[in-house]
């Protein structure tokens, strides 16, 4: 089964001051989500990095800078329904409906194509079985989303993204509450929307490794602020790591695969073992 997304094209943040209740929290930040290309945020908390997505996904209104389409089109300028057919947001938290199937919630993806009074979807069914199929959730269809585990419900609201047909994917933290089995799934579906159907994606991540891995361009946040953009290799160093962490942190290239691997350096890490 394959993806029936719809033509595609990337989001720009230009030069964004944001802020809550009047607090400066990320100062004169660019970013770009391209088609095609998986974009990773990664830094610190508190650096910045879910407030500046949330920007992009019209959740978060600057109080400096823009954001704009490929086509030239503000951001601002466009409906609700309209923008949510061009972009769609994962969020860290999301509310767990009470007796509502696994279909319903993947199907609430489609409200922007339904209209007013629920409209006719011609697309939809497919849609929602295409994005249920992709998240491995199609065997839970009929289940109540409050009876999954937390790894089981992330995955039914990646499903509900997907079927939205968005142009842009932003996701925050997607592999949060997963095992390493889906945490490597997940990773992979992002990087086939990417590659097969032009998907712009960009994706907060806490494990570098994990950014080095799926990411062709890697944003660092610091304090708020762009401290380093690029691709994995020129932005994922030991100085610029070690310093926006505040711990050292070791990086090294995979002589086989040329991905890079961190390792955070802490007092006990190179302990020495007793033997037993």
């Amino acid at each position: 089964m394959t993806a029936p997304h719809a033509s595609v094209d990337g989001i720009h943040g230009q030069d964004l001051d944001l802020a809550y209740h009047g607090n400066p929290v990320v100062h004169n930040a660019s970013i770009d989500f391209v088609a095609s290309r998986v974009t990773a945020l990664v830094g610190p908390n508190g650096s910045g990095k879910s407030t500046l997505l949330r920007s992009i996904a019209r959740l978060h209104r600057p109080d400096r800078g823009e954001v704009r389409f490929d086509d030239g089109t503000p951001a601002v300028d466009l409906s609700p329904v309209e923008f949510a057919r061009r972009v769609t947001l994962l969020s860290q938290s999301r509310p767990t409906p009470n007796g509502v199937t696994v279909r319903d919630v993947v199907g609430y993806g489609r409200h922007p194509y339904r209209g007013r009074w629920r409209a006719a979807d011609p697309d939809g069914p497919r849609a929602v079985a295409w994005a249920m199929d992709v998240t491995g959730v199609t065997g839970m269809a009929e289940r109540g989303v409050d009876e999954l585990s937390g790894g089981e419900a992330q995955r039914v609201w990646l499903a509900t993204c997907l079927a939205q047909q968005a142009r842009v994917l932003l996701l925050d933290e997607p592999t949060t509450f997963l095992d390493l089995h889906y945490q490597m799934e997940i990773l992979d579906l992002v990087r086939d929307l990417a590659d097969d159907h032009g998907v712009a994606v960009g994706v907060v991540l806490h494990d570098l490794n994990q950014a080095a891995a799926v990411a062709d361009h890697v944003v660092l946040m610091q304090d708020g602020r762009v401290r380093a953009a690029g691709p994995p290799a020129e932005v994922l160093t030991e100085a610029a790591l070690s310093e926006a962490y505040g711990i050292r942190i070791e990086v090294r290239t995979d002589p086989e695969t040329g991905l890079l691997s961190t390792r955070p350096i802490g007092r006990h890490t190179q302990r020495t073992r007793q033997p037993a």
